[in-house]
Protein backbone atom coordinates (compact mmCIF):
# COMPACT_ATOMS: atom_id res chain seq x y z
CA UNK A 1 0.00 0.00 0.00
CA UNK A 2 1.13 3.40 -0.82
CA UNK A 3 2.25 5.74 2.16
CA UNK A 4 1.20 9.33 1.99
CA UNK A 5 -1.67 10.63 0.43
CA UNK A 6 -2.81 10.54 -3.16
CA UNK A 7 -3.05 13.87 -4.09
CA UNK A 8 -4.38 13.56 -7.86
CA UNK A 9 -7.08 11.06 -6.52
CA UNK A 10 -8.23 13.04 -3.67
CA UNK A 11 -8.74 16.11 -5.79
CA UNK A 12 -10.96 13.87 -8.72
CA UNK A 13 -12.49 12.71 -5.23
CA UNK A 14 -13.28 15.66 -3.96
CA UNK A 15 -14.24 17.09 -7.06
CA UNK A 16 -17.15 14.29 -7.64
CA UNK A 17 -18.10 14.63 -4.35
CA UNK A 18 -19.00 18.38 -4.34
CA UNK A 19 -20.70 17.97 -7.58
CA UNK A 20 -22.93 15.46 -6.29
CA UNK A 21 -23.66 17.14 -3.02
CA UNK A 22 -25.02 20.21 -5.28
CA UNK A 23 -27.45 18.01 -6.89
CA UNK A 24 -28.85 16.46 -3.43
CA UNK A 25 -29.61 19.87 -2.27
CA UNK A 26 -30.76 20.93 -5.32
CA UNK A 27 -32.84 18.13 -5.89
CA UNK A 28 -35.19 19.26 -3.24
CA UNK A 29 -36.53 21.41 -6.68
CA UNK A 30 -36.69 18.77 -8.95
CA UNK A 31 -40.00 17.90 -9.70
CA UNK A 32 -41.12 19.76 -6.51
CA UNK A 33 -44.90 19.34 -5.24
CA UNK A 34 -46.74 22.63 -4.05
CA UNK A 35 -47.09 20.22 -0.90
CA UNK A 36 -44.01 18.85 0.05
CA UNK A 37 -44.57 17.94 4.03
CA UNK A 38 -45.73 13.97 3.36
CA UNK A 39 -44.43 11.28 3.02
CA UNK A 40 -45.38 10.36 -0.84
CA UNK A 41 -43.66 13.52 -1.49
CA UNK A 42 -40.74 12.93 0.64
CA UNK A 43 -40.28 9.13 1.15
CA UNK A 44 -41.34 8.30 -2.34
CA UNK A 45 -40.26 11.28 -4.65
CA UNK A 46 -44.03 11.98 -4.89
CA UNK A 47 -44.83 8.64 -6.57
CA UNK A 48 -43.54 10.22 -9.96
CA UNK A 49 -40.82 8.89 -11.44
CA UNK A 50 -40.74 7.00 -14.71
CA UNK A 51 -38.85 4.13 -16.54
CA UNK A 52 -35.09 5.21 -16.58
CA UNK A 53 -35.01 7.06 -12.97
CA UNK A 54 -36.55 4.34 -11.20
CA UNK A 55 -33.73 1.77 -13.33
CA UNK A 56 -31.33 3.95 -12.42
CA UNK A 57 -32.45 4.81 -8.72
CA UNK A 58 -32.92 0.70 -8.22
CA UNK A 59 -29.41 0.40 -9.40
CA UNK A 60 -27.99 2.95 -7.18
CA UNK A 61 -29.96 1.34 -4.62
CA UNK A 62 -29.15 -2.74 -5.06
CA UNK A 63 -25.61 -2.01 -6.47
CA UNK A 64 -23.74 -0.31 -3.29
CA UNK A 65 -20.51 0.84 -2.64
CA UNK A 66 -20.43 -2.83 -0.57
CA UNK A 67 -21.09 -4.21 -3.48
CA UNK A 68 -18.40 -2.92 -5.56
CA UNK A 69 -15.57 -3.75 -2.43
CA UNK A 70 -17.34 -6.65 -0.89
CA UNK A 71 -17.73 -9.18 -4.12
CA UNK A 72 -14.46 -8.96 -5.71
CA UNK A 73 -13.07 -9.25 -2.35
CA UNK A 74 -14.91 -12.66 -1.98
CA UNK A 75 -13.48 -13.77 -5.04
CA UNK A 76 -10.14 -11.89 -4.42
CA UNK A 77 -10.19 -13.98 -0.47
CA UNK A 78 -11.98 -17.41 -2.01
CA UNK A 79 -12.18 -18.02 -5.41
CA UNK A 80 -15.40 -18.80 -7.52
CA UNK A 81 -17.74 -18.70 -4.31
CA UNK A 82 -17.44 -14.85 -3.92
CA UNK A 83 -19.57 -15.45 -7.71
CA UNK A 84 -22.52 -16.45 -6.07
CA UNK A 85 -24.08 -13.15 -6.19
CA UNK A 86 -24.14 -13.12 -9.80
CA UNK A 87 -26.42 -16.26 -10.10
CA UNK A 88 -28.74 -14.69 -7.45
CA UNK A 89 -29.53 -11.45 -9.22
CA UNK A 90 -30.11 -13.17 -12.59
CA UNK A 91 -32.72 -15.42 -10.15
CA UNK A 92 -34.35 -12.65 -8.56
CA UNK A 93 -35.78 -10.89 -12.09
CA UNK A 94 -37.99 -13.30 -12.90
CA UNK A 95 -38.86 -13.74 -9.51
CA UNK A 96 -39.69 -9.87 -8.57
CA UNK A 97 -41.74 -9.59 -12.44
CA UNK A 98 -44.34 -11.80 -11.22
CA UNK A 99 -44.88 -9.86 -7.84
CA UNK A 100 -43.51 -6.30 -7.67
CA UNK A 101 -46.21 -4.87 -10.03
CA UNK A 102 -48.98 -6.23 -7.78
CA UNK A 103 -47.48 -4.93 -4.77
CA UNK A 104 -47.19 -1.33 -6.55
CA UNK A 105 -50.86 -1.63 -7.83
CA UNK A 106 -51.99 -2.51 -4.11
CA UNK A 107 -49.75 0.25 -2.74
CA UNK A 108 -50.90 2.56 -5.02
CA UNK A 109 -54.66 2.31 -5.03
CA UNK A 110 -54.65 2.38 -1.16
CA UNK A 111 -51.69 4.70 -0.13
CA UNK A 112 -49.27 2.10 1.32
CA UNK A 113 -45.55 3.53 1.75
CA UNK A 114 -43.80 0.68 3.70
CA UNK A 115 -44.63 -3.11 3.07
CA UNK A 116 -45.76 -3.05 6.21
CA UNK A 117 -48.52 -0.65 5.65
CA UNK A 118 -49.87 -3.79 3.27
CA UNK A 119 -49.50 -6.42 5.15
CA UNK A 120 -51.59 -4.85 7.84
CA UNK A 121 -54.12 -3.79 5.16
CA UNK A 122 -54.03 -7.02 3.94
CA UNK A 123 -54.15 -9.42 6.82
CA UNK A 124 -55.76 -6.62 10.02
CA UNK A 125 -53.16 -7.57 11.79
CA UNK A 126 -51.08 -4.81 13.67
CA UNK A 127 -48.99 -7.26 15.42
CA UNK A 128 -47.29 -8.63 12.11
CA UNK A 129 -47.33 -5.53 10.88
CA UNK A 130 -45.17 -4.33 13.93
CA UNK A 131 -42.75 -7.80 13.56
CA UNK A 132 -42.19 -7.10 9.90
CA UNK A 133 -41.36 -3.34 10.08
CA UNK A 134 -39.24 -4.17 13.15
CA UNK A 135 -37.38 -6.91 11.05
CA UNK A 136 -37.20 -4.33 8.41
CA UNK A 137 -35.47 -1.94 10.75
CA UNK A 138 -33.08 -4.10 12.65
CA UNK A 139 -31.92 -5.95 8.46
CA UNK A 140 -31.50 -2.16 7.04
CA UNK A 141 -29.04 -0.65 10.06
CA UNK A 142 -26.09 -2.73 9.37
CA UNK A 143 -26.34 -2.39 5.64
CA UNK A 144 -26.15 1.59 5.76
CA UNK A 145 -23.24 0.65 8.03
CA UNK A 146 -21.42 -1.17 5.51
CA UNK A 147 -21.79 1.65 2.49
CA UNK A 148 -20.02 4.23 5.73
CA UNK A 149 -17.55 1.27 5.55
CA UNK A 150 -16.83 1.02 1.75
CA UNK A 151 -16.41 5.23 1.94
CA UNK A 152 -13.71 4.37 4.75
CA UNK A 153 -11.75 1.54 2.68
CA UNK A 154 -11.27 4.23 -0.12
CA UNK A 155 -9.92 7.20 2.21
CA UNK A 156 -7.46 4.57 3.33
CA UNK A 157 -6.45 3.75 -0.06
CA UNK A 158 -5.79 7.07 -0.45
CA UNK A 159 -3.95 7.67 2.30
CA UNK A 160 -6.64 10.28 3.88
CA UNK A 161 -6.67 10.27 7.93
CA UNK A 162 -3.36 9.47 8.99
CA UNK A 163 -1.88 6.10 10.22
CA UNK A 164 -2.94 3.96 13.22
CA UNK A 165 -1.59 6.08 16.05
CA UNK A 166 -3.51 9.51 14.90
CA UNK A 167 -6.47 10.39 16.82
CA UNK A 168 -9.67 8.96 16.64
CA UNK A 169 -11.57 12.39 15.68
CA UNK A 170 -8.61 13.31 12.47
CA UNK A 171 -8.71 10.04 11.27
CA UNK A 172 -12.37 9.72 11.41
CA UNK A 173 -12.70 13.58 10.20
CA UNK A 174 -13.26 12.59 6.36
CA UNK A 175 -15.88 10.22 7.01
CA UNK A 176 -17.76 12.58 9.43
CA UNK A 177 -17.72 15.35 6.90
CA UNK A 178 -19.31 12.34 4.49
CA UNK A 179 -21.90 11.47 6.75
CA UNK A 180 -22.82 15.18 7.61
CA UNK A 181 -23.43 16.09 4.15
CA UNK A 182 -25.14 12.98 3.31
CA UNK A 183 -28.13 13.58 6.32
CA UNK A 184 -28.57 17.63 5.31
CA UNK A 185 -29.57 16.65 1.78
CA UNK A 186 -31.65 13.37 2.64
CA UNK A 187 -33.08 15.47 5.32
CA UNK A 188 -33.67 18.46 2.62
CA UNK A 189 -34.37 16.79 -0.50
CA UNK A 190 -35.87 13.01 0.58
CA UNK A 191 -35.76 10.15 -2.21
CA UNK A 192 -35.14 12.94 -5.04
CA UNK A 193 -31.63 13.36 -3.73
CA UNK A 194 -30.56 9.75 -4.27
CA UNK A 195 -32.85 9.60 -7.25
CA UNK A 196 -30.72 12.37 -9.03
CA UNK A 197 -27.53 11.46 -7.51
CA UNK A 198 -27.64 7.66 -8.90
CA UNK A 199 -27.54 8.92 -12.48
CA UNK A 200 -23.95 10.14 -11.85
CA UNK A 201 -22.92 7.20 -9.77
CA UNK A 202 -23.86 4.10 -12.03
CA UNK A 203 -22.31 6.43 -14.97
CA UNK A 204 -19.14 6.52 -12.96
CA UNK A 205 -19.47 2.57 -11.97
CA UNK A 206 -20.06 1.72 -15.39
CA UNK A 207 -17.20 3.74 -16.66
CA UNK A 208 -15.02 2.00 -14.44
CA UNK A 209 -15.97 -1.25 -14.78
CA UNK A 210 -15.50 -1.01 -18.66
CA UNK A 211 -12.20 0.46 -18.35
CA UNK A 212 -10.99 -1.91 -15.88
CA UNK A 213 -12.07 -4.75 -17.76
CA UNK A 214 -10.05 -4.04 -20.43
CA UNK A 215 -6.79 -1.61 -19.40
CA UNK A 216 -6.15 -3.95 -16.09
CA UNK A 217 -5.98 -7.19 -18.27
CA UNK A 218 -3.69 -5.84 -21.17
CA UNK A 219 -1.64 -4.92 -18.02
CA UNK A 220 -1.48 -8.04 -16.51
CA UNK A 221 -0.89 -9.74 -20.04
CA UNK A 222 -4.21 -11.44 -20.35
CA UNK A 223 -6.79 -12.98 -19.00
CA UNK A 224 -4.70 -16.47 -19.31
CA UNK A 225 -1.97 -15.42 -17.13
CA UNK A 226 -4.88 -13.58 -14.84
CA UNK A 227 -6.30 -16.95 -14.34
CA UNK A 228 -2.92 -19.13 -13.83
CA UNK A 229 -1.60 -17.22 -11.22
CA UNK A 230 -5.12 -16.87 -9.36
CA UNK A 231 -5.10 -20.42 -9.65
CA UNK A 232 -1.66 -20.92 -7.74
CA UNK A 233 -2.63 -18.33 -5.33
CA UNK A 234 -5.66 -20.37 -4.25
CA UNK A 235 -4.22 -23.72 -4.33
CA UNK A 236 -1.38 -22.45 -1.69
CA UNK A 237 -2.82 -24.15 2.17
CA UNK A 238 -4.55 -21.07 4.27
CA UNK A 239 -2.58 -21.08 7.51
CA UNK A 240 -5.40 -20.56 9.72
CA UNK A 241 -7.58 -23.61 7.88
CA UNK A 242 -5.41 -25.71 7.23
CA UNK A 243 -7.11 -26.13 3.93
CA UNK A 244 -6.37 -24.52 0.10
CA UNK A 245 -7.18 -21.01 0.48
CA UNK A 246 -9.99 -21.46 -2.34
CA UNK A 247 -10.45 -22.44 -5.79
CA UNK A 248 -11.39 -21.21 -9.42
CA UNK A 249 -14.69 -23.61 -9.56
CA UNK A 250 -16.33 -24.40 -6.74
CA UNK A 251 -15.39 -28.09 -5.44
CA UNK A 252 -18.36 -30.67 -5.11
CA UNK A 253 -18.38 -30.09 -0.93
CA UNK A 254 -19.04 -26.74 -1.45
CA UNK A 255 -22.24 -26.78 -3.70
CA UNK A 256 -24.71 -26.83 -1.80
CA UNK A 257 -23.70 -23.95 0.27
CA UNK A 258 -23.19 -21.91 -2.71
CA UNK A 259 -26.91 -22.99 -4.22
CA UNK A 260 -28.49 -21.99 -1.09
CA UNK A 261 -26.77 -18.61 -0.47
CA UNK A 262 -27.51 -17.45 -4.07
CA UNK A 263 -31.40 -18.72 -3.66
CA UNK A 264 -31.86 -17.19 -0.40
CA UNK A 265 -29.86 -14.33 -1.54
CA UNK A 266 -32.64 -14.05 -4.57
CA UNK A 267 -35.43 -14.54 -2.45
CA UNK A 268 -34.24 -11.43 0.22
CA UNK A 269 -33.10 -8.81 -1.77
CA UNK A 270 -36.75 -7.33 -2.72
CA UNK A 271 -37.50 -7.62 1.07
CA UNK A 272 -35.19 -4.96 2.18
CA UNK A 273 -37.19 -2.10 3.09
CA UNK A 274 -35.01 0.21 0.68
CA UNK A 275 -35.69 -1.62 -2.43
CA UNK A 276 -39.26 -1.06 -1.76
CA UNK A 277 -39.23 2.37 -1.01
CA UNK A 278 -37.42 2.65 -4.64
CA UNK A 279 -40.20 0.71 -6.59
CA UNK A 280 -43.19 2.30 -5.18
CA UNK A 281 -41.69 5.40 -5.67
CA UNK A 282 -42.39 4.63 -9.68
CA UNK A 283 -45.40 6.47 -11.49
CA UNK A 284 -46.72 3.23 -13.06
CA UNK A 285 -47.38 -0.34 -13.05
CA UNK A 286 -45.62 -0.59 -16.25
CA UNK A 287 -42.39 1.15 -15.58
CA UNK A 288 -42.23 -1.99 -12.94
CA UNK A 289 -42.36 -4.38 -15.45
CA UNK A 290 -39.69 -2.49 -17.52
CA UNK A 291 -37.59 -2.17 -14.71
CA UNK A 292 -37.63 -6.10 -14.05
CA UNK A 293 -36.43 -6.49 -17.83
CA UNK A 294 -33.22 -4.02 -17.93
CA UNK A 295 -32.61 -4.32 -14.32
CA UNK A 296 -30.30 -7.60 -15.41
CA UNK A 297 -27.83 -5.04 -16.82
CA UNK A 298 -26.84 -4.26 -13.79
CA UNK A 299 -26.21 -8.30 -13.52
CA UNK A 300 -23.30 -8.36 -16.56
CA UNK A 301 -21.68 -5.49 -14.54
CA UNK A 302 -21.35 -7.61 -11.66
CA UNK A 303 -19.71 -10.51 -13.06
CA UNK A 304 -17.44 -8.13 -15.21
CA UNK A 305 -16.47 -6.56 -11.72
CA UNK A 306 -16.40 -10.11 -9.78
CA UNK A 307 -13.41 -10.83 -12.03
CA UNK A 308 -11.54 -7.94 -10.39
CA UNK A 309 -10.85 -10.54 -7.31
CA UNK A 310 -9.03 -12.42 -9.77
CA UNK A 311 -6.82 -9.29 -11.21
CA UNK A 312 -6.00 -8.22 -7.50
CA UNK A 313 -4.47 -11.34 -6.94
CA UNK A 314 -2.48 -11.33 -10.17
CA UNK A 315 -1.40 -7.92 -9.58
CA UNK A 316 0.26 -9.25 -6.49
CA UNK A 317 -2.12 -6.74 -4.49
CA UNK A 318 -1.67 -7.85 -0.54
CA UNK A 319 -3.69 -6.41 2.02
CA UNK A 320 -4.54 -7.21 5.73
CA UNK A 321 -8.48 -6.34 5.31
CA UNK A 322 -9.93 -8.08 2.01
CA UNK A 323 -12.08 -5.29 1.77
CA UNK A 324 -9.10 -3.17 0.57
CA UNK A 325 -8.23 -5.29 -2.27
CA UNK A 326 -10.26 -3.64 -5.37
CA UNK A 327 -9.42 0.10 -4.32
CA UNK A 328 -5.60 -0.72 -3.82
CA UNK A 329 -6.02 -2.78 -7.09
CA UNK A 330 -7.16 0.78 -8.66
CA UNK A 331 -4.36 2.49 -6.72
CA UNK A 332 -1.93 0.18 -7.95
CA UNK A 333 -2.62 -0.31 -11.87
CA UNK A 334 -4.58 3.13 -12.75
CA UNK A 335 -3.19 6.74 -13.13
CA UNK A 336 -4.05 8.60 -10.29
CA UNK A 337 -6.66 10.84 -12.17
CA UNK A 338 -8.56 7.81 -13.27
CA UNK A 339 -8.12 5.92 -10.02
CA UNK A 340 -9.77 8.97 -8.50
CA UNK A 341 -12.65 8.51 -10.77
CA UNK A 342 -13.34 4.82 -9.61
CA UNK A 343 -12.56 5.75 -6.03
CA UNK A 344 -15.54 8.76 -6.23
CA UNK A 345 -17.68 5.59 -8.06
CA UNK A 346 -17.22 3.62 -5.40
CA UNK A 347 -17.63 6.90 -2.52
CA UNK A 348 -21.04 8.01 -4.09
CA UNK A 349 -21.96 4.17 -4.93
CA UNK A 350 -21.73 4.56 -0.70
CA UNK A 351 -23.84 7.50 -0.29
CA UNK A 352 -27.27 6.44 -2.79
CA UNK A 353 -28.14 3.27 -0.97
CA UNK A 354 -27.51 4.79 2.32
CA UNK A 355 -29.86 7.34 1.78
CA UNK A 356 -32.54 5.13 0.12
CA UNK A 357 -32.10 3.02 3.09
CA UNK A 358 -32.08 5.29 5.91
CA UNK A 359 -35.64 7.00 4.63
CA UNK A 360 -36.65 3.61 4.01
CA UNK A 361 -36.33 2.64 8.43
CA UNK A 362 -37.54 6.52 8.93
CA UNK A 363 -40.60 5.29 6.99
CA UNK A 364 -41.33 1.84 8.16
CA UNK A 365 -40.80 3.62 12.18
CA UNK A 366 -43.19 6.09 11.34
CA UNK A 367 -45.92 4.61 9.60
CA UNK A 368 -46.39 1.47 11.32
CA UNK A 369 -44.65 1.98 14.93
CA UNK A 370 -44.89 6.04 15.83
CA UNK A 371 -48.74 6.48 13.87
CA UNK A 372 -49.94 2.83 14.30
CA UNK A 373 -48.61 2.42 17.81
CA UNK A 374 -47.71 6.28 19.50
CA UNK A 375 -49.94 8.77 17.65
CA UNK A 376 -52.70 7.24 15.45
CA UNK A 377 -54.25 10.85 14.84
CA UNK A 378 -50.93 12.16 13.09
CA UNK A 379 -51.33 14.33 10.12
CA UNK A 380 -49.04 14.20 7.11
CA UNK A 381 -46.69 17.02 8.34
CA UNK A 382 -46.34 15.27 11.37
CA UNK A 383 -45.55 12.27 9.71
CA UNK A 384 -43.07 13.48 7.73
CA UNK A 385 -41.06 15.78 10.28
CA UNK A 386 -41.14 12.60 12.10
CA UNK A 387 -39.62 10.63 9.48
CA UNK A 388 -37.31 12.98 8.47
CA UNK A 389 -35.66 12.95 12.02
CA UNK A 390 -35.21 9.22 12.40
CA UNK A 391 -33.60 9.18 8.93
CA UNK A 392 -30.95 10.85 11.14
CA UNK A 393 -30.85 9.04 14.26
CA UNK A 394 -30.71 5.88 11.35
CA UNK A 395 -27.45 7.32 10.09
CA UNK A 396 -26.37 8.64 13.44
CA UNK A 397 -26.20 4.98 14.70
CA UNK A 398 -24.83 3.57 11.32
CA UNK A 399 -21.95 6.00 11.96
CA UNK A 400 -21.79 5.39 15.93
CA UNK A 401 -21.80 1.65 14.69
CA UNK A 402 -18.75 1.75 12.36
CA UNK A 403 -16.63 3.97 14.27
CA UNK A 404 -17.02 1.90 17.58
CA UNK A 405 -17.03 -1.75 16.32
CA UNK A 406 -14.80 -4.01 14.10
CA UNK A 407 -15.33 -3.96 10.49
CA UNK A 408 -15.79 -7.69 10.91
CA UNK A 409 -18.64 -7.19 13.65
CA UNK A 410 -20.71 -5.33 10.88
CA UNK A 411 -20.03 -7.35 7.71
CA UNK A 412 -21.34 -10.36 10.21
CA UNK A 413 -24.59 -7.94 11.25
CA UNK A 414 -25.44 -7.91 7.38
CA UNK A 415 -25.29 -11.34 7.19
CA UNK A 416 -27.70 -11.86 10.35
CA UNK A 417 -29.89 -9.47 8.39
CA UNK A 418 -30.31 -11.01 5.45
CA UNK A 419 -31.44 -14.63 7.18
CA UNK A 420 -33.95 -12.18 9.28
CA UNK A 421 -35.14 -10.33 6.50
CA UNK A 422 -35.57 -13.67 4.27
CA UNK A 423 -38.23 -13.80 7.07
CA UNK A 424 -40.84 -12.13 6.23
CA UNK A 425 -40.98 -13.19 2.49
CA UNK A 426 -44.00 -15.52 3.50
CA UNK A 427 -46.12 -11.96 4.70
CA UNK A 428 -44.96 -10.35 1.92
CA UNK A 429 -45.39 -12.66 -0.81
CA UNK A 430 -47.26 -14.69 0.53
CA UNK A 431 -50.37 -11.93 0.90
CA UNK A 432 -49.84 -10.30 -2.39
CA UNK A 433 -51.41 -13.82 -3.91
CA UNK A 434 -53.54 -15.49 -1.16
CA UNK A 435 -55.09 -14.57 1.87
CA UNK A 436 -55.28 -18.70 3.50
CA UNK A 437 -52.53 -18.04 5.19
CA UNK A 438 -53.42 -17.03 8.95
CA UNK A 439 -52.31 -14.12 10.29
CA UNK A 440 -51.66 -15.50 13.73
CA UNK A 441 -49.36 -18.82 11.92
CA UNK A 442 -47.70 -15.67 9.60
CA UNK A 443 -46.51 -14.74 13.01
CA UNK A 444 -45.67 -17.54 14.43
CA UNK A 445 -43.84 -19.12 11.41
CA UNK A 446 -41.53 -15.53 11.30
CA UNK A 447 -40.78 -15.72 14.98
CA UNK A 448 -39.39 -19.61 14.49
CA UNK A 449 -37.68 -18.44 11.58
CA UNK A 450 -36.18 -15.28 13.52
CA UNK A 451 -35.38 -17.57 16.57
CA UNK A 452 -33.44 -20.52 14.28
CA UNK A 453 -31.86 -18.19 12.24
CA UNK A 454 -30.09 -16.15 15.29
CA UNK A 455 -29.31 -19.12 17.16
CA UNK A 456 -28.17 -21.11 14.16
CA UNK A 457 -25.79 -17.85 13.11
CA UNK A 458 -24.57 -17.26 16.91
CA UNK A 459 -22.97 -20.92 17.08
CA UNK A 460 -21.35 -20.27 13.70
CA UNK A 461 -17.10 -19.93 14.29
CA UNK A 462 -14.64 -18.47 12.42
CA UNK A 463 -10.95 -18.52 12.14
CA UNK A 464 -11.26 -14.98 13.96
CA UNK A 465 -14.05 -14.96 15.96
CA UNK A 466 -15.89 -17.47 18.14
CA UNK A 467 -19.65 -16.15 17.53
CA UNK A 468 -21.84 -14.69 14.20
CA UNK A 469 -18.27 -16.24 12.25
CA UNK A 470 -20.80 -16.79 9.10
CA UNK A 471 -24.09 -17.62 7.68
CA UNK A 472 -23.59 -21.05 6.65
CA UNK A 473 -24.41 -24.49 8.63
CA UNK A 474 -25.29 -28.04 8.47
CA UNK A 475 -28.81 -28.18 6.81
CA UNK A 476 -30.47 -30.81 9.91
CA UNK A 477 -32.01 -33.81 8.33
CA UNK A 478 -29.85 -33.19 5.02
CA UNK A 479 -26.12 -33.25 6.16
CA UNK A 480 -24.91 -30.89 3.48
CA UNK A 481 -23.49 -27.19 4.19
CA UNK A 482 -26.17 -24.62 3.49
CA UNK A 483 -27.49 -21.53 3.83
CA UNK A 484 -28.97 -20.30 7.33
CA UNK A 485 -31.32 -17.92 5.85
CA UNK A 486 -32.77 -20.68 3.71
CA UNK A 487 -33.13 -23.23 6.04
CA UNK A 488 -35.10 -20.78 8.83
CA UNK A 489 -36.92 -19.93 5.63
CA UNK A 490 -38.64 -23.34 4.51
CA UNK A 491 -38.63 -23.59 8.76
CA UNK A 492 -40.87 -20.62 8.81
CA UNK A 493 -42.74 -21.78 5.90
CA UNK A 494 -43.54 -25.15 7.44
CA UNK A 495 -44.99 -23.63 10.66
CA UNK A 496 -46.98 -20.88 8.65
CA UNK A 497 -48.80 -23.71 6.76
CA UNK A 498 -49.13 -26.05 9.41
CA UNK A 499 -50.95 -23.54 11.90
CA UNK A 500 -52.79 -22.17 8.94
CA UNK A 501 -54.76 -25.44 8.60
CA UNK A 502 -54.79 -25.78 12.58
CA UNK A 503 -56.49 -22.16 12.74
CA UNK A 504 -58.91 -22.77 9.69
CA UNK A 505 -59.70 -25.67 11.45
CA UNK A 506 -60.26 -24.21 14.49
CA UNK A 507 -62.08 -21.13 12.90
CA UNK A 508 -59.85 -19.11 14.47
CA UNK A 509 -60.78 -14.88 13.62
CA UNK A 510 -59.16 -13.53 10.56
CA UNK A 511 -58.26 -9.76 10.42
CA UNK A 512 -59.88 -7.48 8.64
CA UNK A 513 -58.80 -7.11 4.73
CA UNK A 514 -59.26 -3.73 3.33
CA UNK A 515 -58.09 -4.97 0.04
CA UNK A 516 -60.16 -6.29 -3.05
CA UNK A 517 -58.59 -8.71 -5.71
CA UNK A 518 -58.91 -6.20 -8.33
CA UNK A 519 -56.52 -3.59 -6.47
CA UNK A 520 -53.53 -5.65 -7.27
CA UNK A 521 -54.14 -4.88 -11.13
CA UNK A 522 -55.12 -1.67 -10.88
CA UNK A 523 -52.77 0.86 -12.26
CA UNK A 524 -52.09 5.06 -12.37
CA UNK A 525 -55.18 6.38 -13.78
CA UNK A 526 -57.78 3.78 -13.26
CA UNK A 527 -60.94 4.50 -11.64
CA UNK A 528 -60.84 4.68 -7.85
CA UNK A 529 -56.81 4.81 -8.01
CA UNK A 530 -55.05 7.22 -6.48
CA UNK A 531 -54.50 10.73 -8.22
CA UNK A 532 -51.34 12.07 -9.11
CA UNK A 533 -50.24 15.34 -9.61
CA UNK A 534 -48.86 15.88 -12.99
CA UNK A 535 -45.12 15.54 -13.81
CA UNK A 536 -42.20 16.74 -15.62
CA UNK A 537 -39.17 15.21 -16.11
CA UNK A 538 -36.21 17.35 -17.08
CA UNK A 539 -36.61 19.18 -20.22
CA UNK A 540 -40.17 17.72 -21.64
CA UNK A 541 -43.53 18.79 -21.35
CA UNK A 542 -45.86 17.75 -18.26
CA UNK A 543 -47.41 15.11 -18.97
CA UNK A 544 -50.54 13.45 -17.14
CA UNK A 545 -50.66 11.23 -14.59
CA UNK A 546 -49.32 7.71 -15.84
CA UNK A 547 -48.07 8.35 -19.07
CA UNK A 548 -44.72 7.10 -20.57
Amino acid sequence: MNDGVNGVALAVFIFFFLAVTVMGFMAARWRAAENANNLDEWGLGGRSFGTWVTWFLLGGDLYTAYTFVAVPAAVYAAGAAGFFAVPYTILVYPLIFTFLPRLWSVSHKHGYVTTSDFVRGRFGSKGLSLAVAVTGILATMPYIALQLVGIQAVLDVMGVGGGEDTNWFIKDLPLLIAFGVLAAYTYSSGLRAPALIAFVKDTLIYIVIVVAIIYIPIKLGGFDDIFAKAGDAFSQTNEATGKPRGALTPPEASQWAYATLALGSALALFMYPHSITATLSSRSREVIRRNTTILPLYSLMLGLLALLGFMAIAAGVKVDNGQLAIPQLFEDMFPDWFAGVAFAAIGIGALVPAAIMSIAAANLFTRNIYKDFLKPDATPEQETKVSKLVSLLVKVGALAFVLTMDKTVAINFQLLGGIWILQTFPALVGGLFTRWFHRWALLAGWAVGMVYGTVAAYGVASPTQKHFGGSQKEIPGIGEIGYIGLTAFVLNVAVTVALTVVLRALKAPDGIDETSPEDYRADAGDPGVRAERPVEAAGAAVKAPGGH
